[in-house]
């Protein structure tokens, strides 16, 4: 093989270089490797093109507007290229930059900025902006007074933390003396119209400085990007298809994954993707967008009145008030903004006085749907105030738990049905309710890809990699398996997986155990919690494998967690912490500094909810 011979000869490529290039040659077939070979040879003329005009610029300067996202399900980064894309239509040099692959060396040297960010958890930055986020509170932080900037905050007014890290990034430009050029917006989950105006405002503002600092002849170059919304990596081209255009797909399987006795109701999901030019890696999610169940429609008209017919307008759409609450709203979710509108329409004081309570209010809301919060406090408004109380319906995101090199037109799932009872009720999740109860086999369902490029198998395929998925966190590692598999991977693969009990619980018990015997599954480590009379979770099974997992590590094992976020991954976090600190004679500090190091060069990604 040409790659093979590469190294031995005078070569300007390293020799991990050749490994990684020989790895993606391996995965592309003929029609593939032609558009990588015109890419890289249109790359290569245009960098002789732009030599000499380069080097004409200054080192330090940083021309044009520079977007920075920091995204956990792709909403930062979608507004933040929708931004890029109405700068560049004003004429101006715009260009997005994941968190994760910023340099932050280059902050000194830039003029406009912009943060596009989420908040996780409690607080938290989103896994690719934890970089920058430590960066910019650290003493190497420079100062920027040359720097001006707007920050974009998405965020959920159900947590308490609302959009703290755009708050963070905001305060924290501001006190290394950046100048902000328009006050930063902080937006709840149904945040495009907000999110538009801002975004058009901001355009405006910084239109006559950089359309004005912008050289006469620059020019635009948009390459291919496999990773975009809807692309295809098959052909480079796109599909039509994305979240504000789903493809609407048939369902093919549903199929209940766990057992009779089981306290849990997983299903495995197929669904096809037959036509739509839909491409995915492992590690992508799929958006699925759902219809409310149509019992507790009707239940929510009975208790207000309101007949199921009455015309409401909603955005620029007329239709009816049960089509809206069907297809459009969202009402398994509960949040304050509701309970303060509907409060209000009602004129309902018990139910005012306890929005004044934010700490109580969350407590209320924390397991109660839209459906508890009017059966607690009935009252009676009119259909366009029902309609104006609650927000616009979000599609969920599930990780894909299929390798397209296996499944091929396909894309499947393993979803946990949120299901349980509170407050004399049965209680059903919205999107996992409707995929596992009211969608048959052959109907119909509206998905999108969502690409995440911070969750992705080594570009080489010798490199081991080490797997932690709980309960449904299992689901992108059987598409890293199966991908794996396809590419004839030579590295070491360790899942640890866990569930309460072995003979309900065991998720994919065949596949895994098909590729432990076939020894695709170098190691397999489960732990069922409940199987025996002292609770044994993954953590646990980390600590007791501690000392090969640091030599796993120690030869360049890549690391990924799936799953809760709430407690799992962080009791892994500090099972990870404990095993470096053991293992690699460190302190907490330099514990916590390596595991750092590992995100940074991606070797330590995880895909938490």
């Amino acid at each position: 093989m040409l790659l093979s011979s590469l190294v031995a000869q005078a070569s300007p490529l390293s020799e991990q270089q050749v490994s990684q290039l020989q790895g993606l040659v391996s995965q592309l077939n003929p029609i593939q490797q032609a558009w990588v070979s015109g890419y890289l040879a249109a790359s290569a003329q245009l960098a002789g093109q732009l030599a000499g005009a380069a080097t004409a610029v200054p080192a330090a300067a940083s021309a044009g507007l520079t977007i920075l996202f920091g995204s956990q399900t792709g909403n930062a980064r979608h507004l933040a290229e929708a931004l890029a894309k109405q700068a560049q239509g004003k004429g101006m040099v715009a260009k997005v930059v994941d968190m994760a692959e910023y340099k932050t060396t280059q902050l000194k040297n830039e003029q406009y900025l912009v943060i596009v960010t989420s908040t996780y958890g409690e607080g938290e930055p989103p896994e690719n902006a934890i970089g920058l986020h430590n960066f910019l509170f650290s003493k190497k932080a420079p100062k920027l007074a040359g720097l001006k900037y707007a920050v974009l905050g998405l965020g959920d007014t159900s947590y308490e933390f609302f959009c703290k890290t755009a708050q963070d990034f905001d305060q924290r430009l501001a006190e290394l003396g950046a100048s902000s050029v328009l006050p930063r917006i902080d937006l709840d989950v149904d945040y495009q119209a907000q999110a538009d105006s801002w975004s058009s405002e901001l355009v405006t503002k910084l239109e006559p400085e950089l359309k004005a600092s912008a050289a006469p002849s620059a020019q635009v170059i948009a390459w291919p990007r496999v990773d975009s919304p809807g692309a295809d990596t098959t052909t480079g081209a796109a599909s039509q298809y994305s979240k504000q255009q789903p493809f609407t797909a048939e369902l093919y399987t549903n199929q209940k994954i766990t057992g009779r006795d089981s306290t849990k109701d997983v299903r495995h999901i197929e669904i096809s993707l037959a036509g739509s030019g839909l491409t995915y890696q492992p590690g992508d999610a799929l958006g699925v967008y759902f219809n409310n169940d149509p019992e507790l429609v009707r239940e929510l008209l009975l208790l207000t009145a309101i007949a199921r017919d009455t015309p409401v307008a909603l955005s620029d759409t007329r239709l009816t008030i049960e089509q809206a609450l069907t297809e459009q709203l969202e009402l398994t979710q509960s949040y304050p903004a509701f309970v303060e509108k509907y409060a209000a329409a009602t004129n309902n004081a018990a139910l005012t006085a306890l929005t004044a309570d934010k700490a109580a209010l969350r407590a209320y809301i924390n397991e109660r749907q839209i459906i508890d919060i009017v059966r607690d406090y009935p009252g009676l408004l009119s259909a366009q105030q029902l309609v104006d109380a609650l927000r616009k319906q979000q599609p969920r995101l599930y990780s894909i738990a299929s390798a397209q090199a296996e499944v091929e037109d396909e894309v499947h799932l393993t979803v946990g049905v949120v299901r349980y009872d509170a407050y004399g009720q049965p209680h059903l999740g919205g999107a996992s309710g409707f995929l596992a109860e009211r969608l048959a086999e052959g109907d119909k369902v509206k998905v999108f890809i969502e690409h995440n490029n911070n969750f992705r198998l080594p570009a080489n395929d010798d490199t081991p990699v080490i797997m932690i998925g709980p309960g449904t966190g299992i689901a992108p590692f059987r598409a890293f398996l199966q991908q794996r598999d396809a590419n004839g991977a030579a590295g070491k693969n360790w899942l640890f997986f866990g569930n309460p009990h072995f003979t309900q619980d065991f998720l994919y018990q065949l596949e895994l155990q098909n590729y432990l015997k076939r020894g695709l599954l170098t190691k397999l480590d489960v732990a069922f919690s409940r199987d025996q009379a002292q609770k044994v979770y993954v953590q646990d099974k980390l600590r007791q494998h501690g000392s090969e997992v640091w030599q796993w590590l120690q030869d360049g094992a890549h690391l990924y967690i799936c799953g809760d976020a709430n407690r799992m991954a962080k009791d892994v976090q500090q099972a990870l912490l404990d095993i470096v600190q053991q293992y690699g004679a460190k302190t907490t500090q330099q514990a916590q500094a390596y595991l750092d190091e590992l995100r940074v060069a991606k070797r330590y990604q995880k895909d938490v909810y």
